[in-house]
């Protein structure tokens, strides 16, 4: 039998194509993987055809708690310098992301811009400010828990982006005007900064967030006193006294199948409404993810809108919206999925 040679240029053609074909591949993976860094697996947020737009605009500054230089994204409702050149002057919401999460999260996956642009523009919402503070750190990542620790003084930070931005853009800079939200971490956070600061802020929402802070991250080592300080749950009920003297609106969430135990989420909403905040709890479909932040941020934003236009003392509500499963359907959902883990652990061995 003859074996007939083949030129090296077919040979070269041939590895050339190959080569082609793994970077093609390679390009469509990391575009796919890429995308879903950004947007999670949502697609990218557009407002509506025939709405008014807002913009996005990231700010440099120096922080004195960092002692560096810090960033945070802003939106600024449709109109704005026209408005602001006339004298106007806006509430502000200030947005802390979790861990994992980046500064444009809010934006990219959770699309607050897009939600306060069509309830603008629908008049469900009155013009404000968004703002949101980058926690990331070269060190530690995001996981600052937005704390004052001898890793970072986070909270402090936060409030200097406060001042960078009534400093900066035309805000109403009072009380009255301006909250604090978050989801996960963040929403911890929202609830332990605005807590820390109830002179600057008079709306203070929780999206899946906790109330209790543990030794671990950058609390390892913390002291007990350390801990309680940066627990809501265990200092709530000392901040009474200021809280019905200055007023406090406040809106605690977390999703109907969030493994978090929902009697937590309860037993806190009460502990705020003793100490005289108005209090709205929810439970709303999902878990504990972006598809629940996302569904229900329009929510916030436009209950956050209301409040702002009215002075917060003298309400001392409780509203209840949703109904959380029960310990054992929490207990069956919660082994289903790690019956799932399993099996896709298993299917990668």
């Amino acid at each position: 039998m003859t074996f007939m040679r083949r030129p090296r240029w077919v040979w070269s053609l041939v590895v050339s194509a190959a080569c082609a074909w793994s970077l093609t591949g390679l390009l469509a993976a990391y575009g796919y993987a890429h995308r879903y860094e950004i947007y999670r697996g949502f697609a990218a947020p557009a407002t509506p055809a025939g709405v008014a737009q807002g913009s996005l605009r990231v700010v440099s500054f120096r922080s004195p708690a960092i002692g560096a230089r810090s960033r945070y994204m802003i939106y600024l409702p449709a109109g704005y310098a026209e408005q602001s050149a006339r004298g106007r002057r806006y509430p502000v919401l200030y947005l802390l992301h979790g861990y994992p999460g980046k500064m444009p999260v809010f934006v990219n996956v959770g699309a607050v811009h897009v939600a306060a642009n069509v309830a603008i523009a629908r008049r469900r919402m009155k013009p404000m400010i968004l703002v949101m503070p980058a926690g990331k750190s070269g060190t530690l990542g995001a996981d600052t828990e937005w704390a004052d620790t001898p890793s970072g003084r986070w909270m402090s930070n936060v409030m200097d982006v406060v001042h960078d931005v009534d400093h900066r853009f035309a805000t109403i800079p009072d009380r009255q005007h301006r909250g604090i939200a978050g989801d996960s971490l963040g929403g911890y956070a929202a609830l332990n900064v605005g807590l820390h600061h109830l002179p600057s802020f008079s709306v203070i929402q929780s999206w899946g967030g906790y109330f209790r802070q543990t030794p671990t991250g950058v609390f390892a080592g913390a002291s007990p006193a350390a801990l309680r300080d940066n627990s809501p749950a265990e200092y709530i009920g000392g901040l009474a006294p200021e809280i019905r003297r200055l007023g406090l609106r406040t809106w605690v969430f977390q999703g109907r199948t969030d493994d978090a135990d929902p009697r937590l989420l309860r037993a806190f909403a009460a502990q705020l409404h003793a100490a005289g905040a108005d209090v709205h709890l929810g439970f709303f479909p999902g878990g504990h993810d972006w598809g629940l932040f996302r569904a229900q941020a329009p929510r916030m934003l436009i209950a956050a809108s209301r409040w702002f236009a009215e002075p917060p003392r003298g309400r001392n509500g409780f509203a209840s919206l949703g109904r959380s499963l029960s310990p054992a359907q929490l207990a069956r959902i919660k082994e289903k999925r790690r019956a799932h883990r399993a099996a896709r652990h298993r299917a990668r061995r």
